[in-house]
């Protein structure tokens, strides 16, 4: 395999400019956002736990539409879905600016991330499928850079904004990127002539949908609420339903038989596990640094930075080393790397110096990259070209899931720590992020299983 059969040529990277401009909406949306909570409280007289639903009916919807989005690619064409998306995320934003109430905020997140949900799986399919196999970890590390990209430019951005014009336009602001990326992708995106005329399986969109969202719902209620146990059961139920429904159904909305592909099913496995952890603190750290160290919002923004500098810095290496060496060794060094960086947000105190959070920050950030741009190339290790739409959404819901999830379960944990420490709300921060380490260790064991090597050419 030659070196100019590998490269990204002007096309691919025409391509991905596109597809990053759009991508990247959605992504500074979720991080300008979780610097605003602490405003949010403030502007609608509501508890963290309840202004925590802007985030988690954002992510619930994201998740509803994941399994759809495959589907409707290949029906419609990736280009006309690309389209609609960002036309419903912009129409979402809009309306999230004008909200009276936390109430109204969460409906309109909703409608926000119906479009959301759709851009980032889509976003994987066009470039996935213009790369080919031996150009997927460069190509991957493209489209990875609106999540790296969106941590350190949100956090500032969105602080700026809350500071200056108020909350309301980190929504607004979405507005000129998504016209601007309509724009750009009418011409820039080409129609992948995707025209598949089979039947959209309401039964498994029925129990999957529902299942997803009462799991994330009774979690985010553990240690916070009574009655957590009614909804847990009942979504448990729906997903089992939905699983043995998938199992025989000839074309379900979530072919769950794509996870006999052991790429797919270990970085499913482990998609999960990191994106619990990150969205857990990417919930955590903003709030720490402004209810415990009495930050502003813009600070805040600028405290959080490194993290998504270490990922910018680290990216261009990983892709060209996954493709080189593989996900296996690339992903179990960026595990460790990870672990080291979270170690010192264990023993924060509520007068831990800065640089000290700013460099284990900065660690953490090239971790992050070390891990995601190998699994996500690792998810198609093996995959046929005509099972990559179904692949992706099938890795996107589980990503979107574990954001959720951990956004959730990590807020309960910190108010159950809150009450445990009362008085020492630096404590509680301290005893969570030990969680999150606990979890980054956790993904170990599935790493152990990724493929060693390289994906071959097709």
């Amino acid at each position: 395999m030659s070196e100019a059969s590998t490269r990204l040529d002007r096309a691919i990277l025409q391509l991905s400019a596109v597809v990053v401009l759009g991508s990247i909406t959605a992504m500074l949306d979720m991080t300008m956002v979780t610097v605003a909570l602490a405003d949010l409280t403030r502007a609608f007289g509501v508890s963290v736990t309840t202004v925590q639903w802007v985030n988690t009916a954002y992510l619930l919807s994201i998740a509803m539409v994941l399994p759809l989005t495959g589907r409707l690619a290949e029906r419609f064409g990736s280009r006309a879905m690309w389209l609609f998306a960002i036309t419903v995320f912009l129409a979402g934003s809009a309306l999230c600016g004008t909200a009276w109430s936390s109430e109204s905020l969460v409906v309109f997140r909703v409608v926000q991330g119906i479009g959301g949900g759709m851009i980032v799986p889509l976003s994987m399919m066009i470039l996935m499928q213009a790369a080919g196999p031996e150009r997927r970890g460069r190509v991957m590390a493209v489209a990875t850079v609106p999540a790296q990209v969106a941590p350190i430019v949100g956090p500032l951005l969105g602080g700026l904004i809350v500071e200056s014009v108020g909350w309301q336009w980190i929504f607004y602001v979405n507005v000129p990127i998504c016209l601007a990326a309509l724009l750009l992708s009418r011409r820039g995106i080409p129609d992948d002539g995707r025209r598949e005329r089979r039947r959209l399986d309401l039964p498994g969109l029925a129990l999957l949908s529902p299942a997803i969202a009462l799991i994330v719902y009774s979690l985010s209620l553990t240690g916070t609420a009574d009655g957590w146990t009614l909804p847990l059961v009942a979504g448990a139920t729906l997903l089992a339903a939905s699983v043995l429904y998938a199992l025989r159904a000839p074309t379900p909305l979530l072919d769950l038989r794509l996870f006999t592909y052991r790429g797919l099913a270990t970085a499913s496995v482990l998609s999960f596990l990191s994106r619990l952890s990150i969205f857990g603190a990417l919930i955590l750290m903003p709030l720490y640094h402004q209810e415990v160290r009495g930050h502003s919002a813009l600070a805040a923004g600028l405290l959080l930075a490194p993290q998504g500098l270490g990922t910018m810095l680290a990216l261009p290496f990983i892709g060209k080393l996954t493709d080189r060496i593989g996900a296996r060794p690339v992903v179990l060094s960026g595990i460790a790397v990870t672990a080291l960086g979270i170690f010192a947000f264990t023993q924060v105190t509520a007068n831990t110096p800065d640089l000290i959070l700013a460099v284990s920050l900065l660690i953490w950030g090239i971790g992050i990259a070390a891990v995601a741009v190998p699994v996500s190339t690792a998810a198609y290790h093996g995959l046929p070209p005509a099972l990559i739409p179904g692949a992706t959404s099938a890795v996107t819901v589980v990503q979107t899931v574990g954001a959720s999830v951990g956004a959730a379960v990590l807020t309960a944990i910190l108010l159950e720590q809150t009450t445990r420490y009362p008085g020492l709300p630096a404590a509680a921060y301290a005893d969570t992020f030990q969680w999150i380490l606990g979890f980054t260790v956790l993904t170990l064991i599935p790493a152990l299983l990724l493929p060693a090597r390289r994906p071959l050419s097709a």
